[in-house]
């Protein structure tokens, strides 16, 4: 079988055209927005091997934003699928930001179709060395000897014996999934299975018969019973991944498990026990989360009995450069390649970045780096053209977005009347002393009339408060008639 193509792209002749170049090496379906490609996604039989996208997608085709959302969204469903992404001459800064969330490489437009197809076979026999190199418990091993990884696995070797539910918090592409197979591998129970779930890789119509099972006839499709992840996990670990994505009817159904081990088959009326033990994973924050309404509190306190927080790559100091060897000699084996090599600029640089996009991320630069330097030294210019550019510094509307988030996240009573009457009451207050009490020069300030700034300070009421002495004679006046 051909290896199966994701192809997103807002533009119908260049989907078109890609989709024709592509169809003798690939089993192309394609989609023009990010809802769309979603939506295939599910649709599919089986994960797609490859994903070319395009950063530039409807409802905001002139910015990445899009494109950016669409990685997080395809590799939260298909954790292993390598995304390409299509990139103009003018968004290189752009598509070194799509590999820090987990790109595999990038394609600029127009690209010959050769090239296309080349570097597309490329990242593909990338991703099966990867996949080789995820069957090995080597390949799931927690890399790192600084304090923070010191203290995750004490965590992990305190908590590996107990049945009772743990909940794994930290950034996306962290390592939460390495983290919940240490605490099965190391439990009493690592020779029973090790299931994973990603709540948000699958339709919500169908969580419930895939964590539960379903009896023959259940609904249309069922035409044999099946058994669930609860039943096939038996008295292993089942790790369910994005747990934050679970929908709300659904949180009921697992907390009564998590309780007391019970649970049907959708369309049976028998109860059946499991016997798995939970682990949870999340990027989000389940306290604000609850507050929001879309988690519920008693599954949260369920899950959160033991609480591991998984530290991104960031704080970890030296241990950038253990993940490196760590990487560089599997994949060179895997490839029967020499390994590359950094000079002293790249690897000072390698230990300054901050990898936003965390193991995943680096990972990938590996993958890269060796499937470009095999054998050589990799200079700090050669490294540079691999990572995300310096994230811009917070603007003011930033700031003021963060600030309008918290306070609608607050559960507060909240007037949007109100809110904004007190912006406007803080420009006329800093109009009128950046003006020094001149009433003309503060209504210029604000790009209003007088008269108008008098009825916005008597609505605001703010009259007489801060009017000051008369207004003083305006240099910059214009000469009236009798001047």
């Amino acid at each position: 079988m051909k290896p199966r193509l994701l192809l997103v792209d807002d533009d119908p002749l260049i989907s078109e055209s890609l989709a024709f170049v592509l169809a003798p090496d690939f089993d192309v379906v394609a989609a023009g927005d990010r809802a769309a490609a979603i939506a295939a996604l599910r649709d599919m039989p089986g994960k797609p091997d490859l994903a070319l996208i395009d950063l530039g997608l409807p409802p905001s085709a002139h910015l990445p934003n899009e494109g950016f959302k669409l990685i997080g969204d395809l590799l939260a469903h298909a954790p292993e699928v390598r995304i390409v992404v299509l990139t103009g001459q003018n968004e290189e800064s752009n598509a070194r930001r799509a590999r820090a969330l987990g790109a595999a490489d990038l394609v600029p437009k127009p690209c010959e179709p050769s090239d296309l197809r080349a570097l597309l076979q490329r990242v593909l026999h990338a991703s099966s060395l990867a996949v080789l190199n995820g069957q090995g418990e080597e390949a799931r091993a927690l890399v790192g000897e600084s304090p923070p990884m010191r203290k995750l696995r004490s965590q992990i070797d305190l908590y590996a014996s107990s049945a009772f539910p743990a909940l794994i918090e930290g950034e996306s592409g962290a390592g939460k999934e390495r983290v919940a197979f240490s605490l099965h591998h190391l439990s009493p129970r690592s020779r029973e299975p090790f299931l994973a779930l990603n709540c948000a890789a699958i339709s919500p119509s169908l969580v419930e018969p895939t964590l539960f099972g379903y009896a023959k006839g259940a609904f249309t499709g069922a035409v044999q019973s099946k058994a669930g992840y609860f039943e096939d996990a038996a008295g292993g670990t089942l790790f369910l991944d994005e747990i934050g994505e679970l929908p709300v009817d659904l949180q009921a159904k697992l907390l009564r498990v998590l309780e007391n081990g019970e649970y049907q088959r959708v369309g049976e009326t028998q109860t059946r026990v499991s016997r798995a033990r939970i682990v949870a994973a999340t990027n989000r924050d389940l306290r604000q989360e609850i507050r929001l309404g879309r988690f519920r509190a008693d599954l949260y306190h369920r899950l959160s009995v033991f609480t591991i927080a998984v530290p991104p790559l960031r704080d970890l100091g030296e241990d950038k450069l253990r993940l490196l060897e760590h990487f560089r000699k599997m994949f060179s084996e895997r490839a029967g390649t020499q390994p590359f090599r950094l000079d002293e600029g790249a690897g000072a640089r390698w230990l300054a970045y901050p990898f936003p996009g965390n193991v995943r991320e680096l990972r990938n630069i590996v993958i890269r780096l060796n499937t470009k330097f095999a054998g050589y030294t990799v200079t700090e210019a050669d490294l540079e053209a691999e990572l995300a550019p310096a994230e811009p510094a917070p603007s003011a509307t930033g700031d003021r977005l963060s600030t309008a988030r918290a306070e609608l996240a607050s559960g507060r009573p909240f007037s949007l009347e109100a809110a904004l009457r007190a912006v406007e009451a803080t420009y006329l207050d800093a109009a009128i002393e950046a003006a020094q009490g001149n009433m003309s020069q503060a209504a210029r300030l604000l790009g209003i009339s007088r008269s108008t700034l008098y009825s916005r300070l008597e609505a605001a009421g703010r009259a007489g408060a801060k009017l000051g002495p008369p207004d003083a004679p305006d240099a910059n006046a214009a000469p009236g008639p009798g001047n």
